[in-house]
């Protein structure tokens, strides 16, 4: 499959004059178009998306989509979902789609047929699931697991925790899950503080089992274990009983079975994943265990439907009406042609409140690139910063820039129309008043309020351009009609596939990570330094080195 540098089309030519030309105006933009709304409104399995406040007109729109024909977006979606090695650096399929396939499917890639794997693994960690949530099993003094702990990184672990954050009203009462990720001994120090290691197990997810804070974490997981077992007299400070303990309180998720078993887990209880899976598209496989165990298997299912459910519209839906293929192709728009540098989530949904740290991963460690597929540099400007936060939460600290400041954001404004806990604060509905704010926010951003509007309110004169908003800054509202499972599936989908288009036409690999690999070389070198080293330490840069002098001598 030939590589198509996208500024080379003839769409792309289009869209520079369409840019040059294009005077942003939102409010002639409706008042020209009464249908506007409905025309860029489009559902997505159960998301309701509303694309009609961000700045384009029918000619932009048609000039993106030629741009996804001109370099075969088509063509790479379906490569991708056929399971050809379109992770080219590290020549692997790149299969998270069928994660999330039904049973009766079938997709057979180099003689493996993967649906059937991926069932198969789904089926033992549904019984997993059950043993835990039914009380069946047991920690070492025969008492029922409270509390998992799900020791991992990157998509180990920004995965999980966002989900399970997400159904906190579908988690199984008397079950908790906790989460440790960083190697700041911190991190599993206050995890476990208030833990009773009798009920206490710890998921540890490596696919290699060899990831250095993953497993530095589930040692030092596995020394509280003990210690603090030995000291509730659960069991003997023997060999024996330990080993028994780590049996009956760790599994894992991982497919080295070895090291697993040196760990002390028994291999049977460790739950694996495939090449084909990058971190950061992982939580619908073997590393969504945790939740699984918190919410189910049945609910997990619903979660893996939502998943399905918009891998079949980005399949088969024109690129016209296709959702995660325009959202993709407006962020180029913005990122190339207006020049945004950054990309604003603010979910208003509390339960969503990791929803922009786990976005923060699968874009831009997916598309934060320098070269194109074929080592070439890269033609244009590629990525943006994902950032946000939940609700009214964000209006009080950072909507002033989006409003105000001299840079575009782009902002996806999320909600949904049932909450989890309706409540009312006397005779308002406090939900309602929430949504409120959702609803006032993006017609702010597009609309603004002119100079006039602000005299009409009886502002003195020198503060009337202080209080003017200009408008015609661009929102994506996506609502949905509760945070079910399948709505949360439906979410990570539709952005995990608003990422592939990105990367598709700006011509890299968004499912390799090399960046990540040099800082952490470097700490294995830097660390016998830090220890006392002197070889180790002469070895350094003069401000590292002088960091290090300055930590030993500080450190007590």
């Amino acid at each position: 499959m030939s590589l198509v540098d996208a500024t080379t089309t003839s769409a792309w030519a289009d869209l520079e004059r369409l840019h040059a030309a294009y005077r942003p105006d939102l409010r002639g933009a409706f008042a020209a178009d009464p249908e506007r709304a409905h025309t860029l409104t489009l559902d997505c399995a159960d998301l309701h998306v509303d694309l009609s406040k961000n700045l384009i007109d029918a000619d932009i729109v048609a000039a993106l989509v030629a741009l996804a024909d001109e370099v075969d977006l088509a063509g790479r979606r379906d490569a991708m979902l056929r399971g050809d090695r379109i992770n080219v650096t590290e020549g692997r399929s790149v299969l998270h789609t069928a994660l999330r396939r039904p049973r009766t499917d079938e997709l057979v890639v180099d003689g493996q047929d993967v649906v059937k794997d991926v069932h198969e693994t789904l089926d033992k960690i549904y019984a997993f699931a059950d043993k835990v949530r039914s009380g069946e099993w047991k920690g070492v003094s025969g008492r029922a697991i409270r509390t998992v702990v799900n020791i991992g990184i990157g998509g180990s672990d920004l995965g999980p925790v966002m989900v399970y954050e997400a159904l906190k009203p579908y988690v199984q009462d008397g079950l908790e899950c906790r989460f440790v990720s960083n190697i700041d001994p911190t991190d599993v120090a206050e995890t476990t503080a208030d833990l009773d290691p009798e009920t206490t197990l710890f998921i540890v997810a490596s696919k290699t089992f060899t990831t250095l804070e993953t497993l530095t974490n589930a040692r030092m997981a596995r020394e509280w274990l003990w210690r603090s077992l030995v000291d509730a007299g659960a069991i003997e400070d023997s060999e024996g009983d330990k080993t028994d303990a780590v049996a009956k309180h760790f599994v894992a998720v991982s497919t080295a079975l070895d090291k697993v078993e040196a760990f002390g887990i028994d291999p049977t209880n460790a739950f694996g994943f495939w090449d084909w899976v990058g971190g950061r598209y992982s939580v619908d496989s073997a590393i969504g265990t945790s939740v699984c165990v918190a919410i189910g298997p049945d609910h997990f299912r619903d979660f893996l439907a939502g998943f399905h459910a918009v891998d079949e519209h980005f399949a088969t839906q024109p690129w016209e009406r296709n959702v995660p293929a325009l959202m993709g192709l407006l962020n180029v728009w913005y990122v190339n042609f207006f020049k945004a540098c950054s990309h604003a989530v603010l979910p208003y949904a509390q339960y969503l409140h990791r929803f922009a740290a786990y976005l923060q991963q699968l874009t831009m460690e997916s598309n934060g690139k320098g070269v194109r597929m074929d080592g070439s540099p890269v033609t244009t400007e590629t990525g943006e910063i994902f950032w946000g936060e939940p609700g009214t939460n964000g209006q009080h600290a950072f909507y002033q820039l989006i409003h105000q400041g001299t840079r575009l954001i782009p902002c996806d404004f999320i909600a949904v129309a049932t909450p989890a806990h309706p409540t009312k604060d006397g005779g308002q509905d406090v939900h309602e008043l929430f949504l409120a704010n959702f609803f006032a926010q993006t017609k702010a951003l597009a609309f603004g309020k002119t100079a006039d509007e602000v005299r009409a309110e009886g502002v003195k004169e020198e503060l009337v351009t202080a209080k003017v908003f200009t408008g015609n800054r661009p929102t994506t509202s996506i609502m949905a009609p509760a945070l079910t499972p399948a709505v949360v599936g439906q979410l990570i989908a539709l952005y995990e596939h608003i990422t592939f288009v990105q990367g598709v036409v700006w011509g890299i690999d968004s499912f390799d990570q090399w960046g990540v690999e040099l800082g952490k070389q470097l700490a294995l070198q830097i660390a016998p330094a830090i220890g006392g080293d002197q070889g180790a330490l002469d070895a350094q840069d003069g401000s590292t080195r002088a960091l290090i002098e300055w930590y030993r001598a500080h450190r007590r």
